[in-house]
């Protein structure tokens, strides 16, 4: 028998599916990433608008049916767009990182109330002269709120306090290290991107913007560190990772 659903969502990619329709990856508040089809999505815009550009936050109904992996879209109704303000190059770039980290790091169906609203209160921040910050605070905090993210002021081999002081991390292994201990081709995140990133974990993302005192160079030093972290545990490149990085 049929189920219907109604939930808060966030759309994050879209692809061709059959002659006319949309195969559509959607992160759902009450049960995670859900993938479904929009029919004759592609033929006529009457029926979805402009909700299925990535990162629009939306209010969605679906219909499930038993031992059918895919749903089908009924509506998606716009509660917030990325198209209301002007989309360069940059803040395009920014939106594609949320999307590509969400649909990968998170499983099919399962649930992340704490990741939903941190993509909700971070995607309408991403605007010009945000980006790199907003960018920075989101891989940070979903990489924390996933369980993923090291004890930055200990050394994972020797135990030892590293607080206030610089690190090493590697790109193959857990956690972060001390000069003396770094394995071979570690990479230094220095001590003013270790205050940054306390800074991050302990001010909302409005305050950090506002206040403006986050350097350039910190922020993609944690950047750089937080996508190290993801591609480990995803197993696999994140290509807006490496658009981002250029800008």
């Amino acid at each position: 028998m049929p189920t219907a659903h109604q939930s808060e969502a966030i759309v994050l990619r879209t692809w061709p599916f059959a002659e006319a329709d949309l195969m559509v990856a959607f992160f759902t508040r009450e049960q995670g990433v859900v993938r479904g089809v929009a029919r004759h999505a592609m033929k006529s815009r009457r029926r979805f608008g402009g909700a299925l550009e990535p990162m629009t936050q939306v209010q969605a109904a679906w219909v499930e049916r038993p031992k059918q992996d895919v749903v089908r879209l009924e509506r998606l109704e716009i509660v917030w767009s990325p198209l209301r303000d002007p989309v360069d190059y940059t803040r395009a770039a920014g939106l594609a990182f949320l999307a590509e980290i969400l649909e990968g790091a998170l499983p099919d169906h399962a649930p992340e109330d704490d990741v939903f609203r941190l993509a909700a209160a971070v995607a309408p921040m991403l605007r010009r002269g945000t980006t790199a910050v907003s960018a920075t605070y989101f891989a940070l905090w979903i990489t924390r709120l996933l369980g993923w993210m090291p004890d930055l002021g200990r050394c994972a081999l020797s135990g030892e306090s590293l607080r206030n002081r610089a690190v090493y991390y590697s790109p193959l292994r857990d956690g972060v290290f001390s000069e003396g201990k770094r394995p071979q081709g570690s990479v230094l995140l220095p001590a003013e991107a270790i205050a940054a990133a306390a800074r991050i974990f302990r001010e909302p993302l409005p305050q950090l913007i506002e206040e403006g005192e986050l350097s350039r160079a910190a922020l993609q030093q944690l950047r750089r560190f937080a996508v190290s972290v993801l591609e480990r545990h995803l197993e696999e490149r994140l290509k807006s990772a490496r658009v981002l990085a250029t800008l």
